[in-house]
């Protein structure tokens, strides 16, 4: 059962089967105080906001889906999550290894014959994941963005640095670490994400691409300049940045992350991989997909680890061996964003709270950051 209230500006709903109480009705005005000056401010058309805390999920939709329909934004309303889509790509790959599909420490050649005897003997499937592979660039050169030609690029590819020594964030690093993950376990990366993965995290409403049947949850995305536009095909793009999905089917994602011991063992034990870290990048420990904070963290440092810089250039790391489970007491996040969407996952696990943000449009991550933070703040001090 689920009640509703109507909002102004937006609709609250509560998973619950009781009304809402004195502290429900505060984290709704906590919610609605953050979100409304935020989409005015970035003149977002929509957003989906949802929250889970002590077990229990509260949803908050503002606005629109698409302006010329005038669809309301619901908790079913479909979002393009941009990058956040690596963590679902990083949780593949863990599967794999729970499997005994592959090891992390593999080469990149081992199921890549087209990469034999180039730069790839050399770079493993964790580099390939934590962004350390040698500089591979965030996007491909536009001469290769298209399945049929980037395994040119990546033969002929050559590291900027020694494997292991610096991170620069990258879709060709981690969308081949998920196109590679997909040949272990033989079969393509869209049916294993929409019939494997998906449905064993207990997701109902999230896919690669988007059937004809749901295009009508499909939200309309905008560019800046208030242009419709929805992501368009590129070389390895359902690794990458591909996952379209609900603030119902992300929030319970963020559950799952929050307790895998829930889930099947070896999608848990995958989970828990995802939250390991690896190398310690200035004030962020990066995970495979997920990034990482001591907890309690400060606004400007999650300001800093979501930042272009940290996003656009290269960073030294230092190795964590071995690498270490993260403790309760982390803040794990990633943002995500395509032409016309923006998104942001946050979840601490040592509080048993956790949030995400869709918005249908590419907004500053500053600004999300900012506001899941003061969110999350303020409903742990109630």
């Amino acid at each position: 059962m689920h009640v509703a209230k109507s909002l102004l500006a937006g609709a609250f709903i509560l998973a619950s089967g009781t009304t809402p109480s004195l502290a429900q009705e505060r984290i709704e005005d906590t919610v609605n105080a953050v979100i409304q000056p935020l989409m005015k401010q970035q003149e977002i058309a929509g957003m989906a906001v949802a929250i889970t805390y002590n077990g229990q999920r509260h949803y908050f939709n503002y606005g629109v889906a698409s302006k010329e329909t005038k669809k309301p934004v619901t908790d079913q309303t479909l979002f393009e999550i941009g990058s956040v889509s690596k963590t679902f790509t990083a949780t593949l790959g863990a599967y794999a290894q729970a499997l005994g599909k592959l090891s992390l420490a593999d080469p990149a050649s081992r199921f890549a014959p087209e990469l034999r005897g180039s730069a790839f003997d050399g770079v493993s499937l964790l580099n390939l994941a934590t962004y350390t592979a040698g500089g591979l660039p965030l996007q491909f050169p536009e001469d290769a963005d298209h399945a049929d030609r980037m395994f040119g690029y990546y033969k002929t590819w050559k590291p900027l640095y020694p494997a292991s020594t610096q991170r620069l964030y990258s879709n060709p690093s981690i969308g081949l670490f998920g196109y590679l993950a997909a040949r272990s376990l033989e079969r393509p990366f869209d049916e294993l994400m929409e019939h494997t993965l998906m449905p064993g995290l207990g997701l109902k409403h999230s896919y690669v691409r988007v059937p004809k049947d749901q295009l009508g949850r499909y939200a309309q995305g905008y560019a800046k300049d208030g242009t419709p536009v929805r992501v368009g095909p590129g070389a390895l793009d359902s690794e990458a940045y591909g996952v379209k999905t609900s603030s119902s089917d992300l929030i319970r994602f963020v559950e799952v992350n929050l307790h895998p011991e829930n889930l099947d063992a070896d999608l848990g034990k995958a989970i828990a991989t995802t939250h390991t870290g690896v190398y310690k990048v200035e004030g962020m420990t990066q995970g495979l997909g997920w990034e990482l904070y001591p907890y309690p963290v400060s606004l400007d440092e999650l300001l800093a680890g979501n930042s272009s810089r940290m996003a656009l250039e290269p960073h030294k790391v230092q190795a964590i061996v071995p690498p270490r489970p993260a403790p309760d007491n982390v803040w794990i996040n990633k943002t995500g964003s395509t032409g016309g969407f923006g998104a942001y996952a946050a979840f601490v696990p040592g509080k048993n709270m956790g949030i995400v943000l869709l918005a249908n449009k590419n907004y500053p991550n500053e600004e999300r950051v900012k506001a899941a933070y003061r969110i999350l703040s303020e409903l742990e001090e109630k």
